[in-house]
């Protein structure tokens, strides 16, 4: 079975179109590209990663494309199409030709419009997907849960995953709210989780392994241990620590689980998920 990290990013660093890279993320703010990964992800024995956009203009999928093309450990890359594009069924016909390519991402978390999954156009995006067994991983804030059980209700044949575990306020250690709102959406059978991206909505200088624990209990008992993947969320988890002390707080949680368990979180689930080989 292959070990996977579900989620990480490449990019080289251009100030405007990763404006996000805020004060405090100096550390991330420069080039991250396959040689600097693939000998992070050898030393822990992950066989491969999915390469997941960051940016939103779609020429972008061209150079996640042509790096997965150059670099095997690439198993899959999650690129953007305007899904409110009345042309997006020709645009994902478009990428037919390119085997890697898994699925799409539509940063919601910063839309202004709170509920922009639920527009008409958005939906008539998503619809297109599944004529080409693309996914989406759906990227939101904890404020837009709730929109998100409407949503995936109005696709039941449509694989999704949503994204770090809906960015949950770690940092403030509130999890009532978010928490019943991820049981609600869980209880959609074709709805995964990456267990992903926690470190960065924590204390990044002052976090410990335990504050991690009612946010990772909640995220494995609502979709339990077949719709669960591992993500390290890198470069982006290295404002917070290293990749070995990010990659601990699961390994020690899932230390007690069966081997099996253990297999499909750190890779098996994410293989069948985007159809990695």
């Amino acid at each position: 079975m292959l070990k996977i990290d579900a989620h990480q990013h490449f990019w080289k660093y251009d100030p405007v179109r990763e404006a996000w890279l805020n004060d405090g993320m100096d550390a991330i703010q420069r080039d991250f590209l396959p040689e600097d990964l693939q000998p992070v992800l050898e030393q822990h024995g992950f066989d491969g990663c999915v390469l997941v956009q960051s940016a939103q203009p779609e020429f972008e999928n061209d150079f996640l494309l042509d790096l997965a093309e150059k670099h095997d450990f690439i198993k899959g890359v999650v690129g953007w199409v305007d899904l409110l594009a009345d042309n997006v069924g020709d645009t994902l016909s478009s990428y037919e030709p390119f085997a890697k390519l898994k699925g799409f991402r539509y940063i919601l978390q910063g839309a202004e419009d709170r509920a922009l999954m639920l527009r008409p156009e958005f939906k008539h995006g998503i619809s297109k997907l599944k004529n080409y067994n693309y996914t989406y991983d759906i990227l939101i804030f904890p404020d837009q849960l709730g929109f998100t059980k409407e949503f995936v209700a109005a696709f039941p044949d449509q694989p999704f995953v949503i994204d770090h575990i809906a960015k949950p306020y770690i940092k403030a250690k509130k999890v009532d709210g978010w928490k019943q709102d991820m049981q609600a959406v869980a209880q959609y059978e074709h709805v995964m989780c990456k267990i992903s991206g926690m470190v960065t909505e924590a204390d990044w200088r002052n976090w410990k392994k335990e504050d991690f624990r009612p946010y990772l209990d909640t995220v494995v008992e609502a979709f339990g241990p077949n719709r669960i993947m591992y993500g390290s969320d890198w470069p982006v988890c290295l404002v917070a620590g290293s990749y070995a002390e990010m990659l601990g707080i699961v390994e020690d949680y899932f230390s007690a689980f069966s081997k099996d368990e253990q297999a499909a979180f750190f890779g098996g689930n994410a293989a069948a998920f985007y159809g990695l080989k």
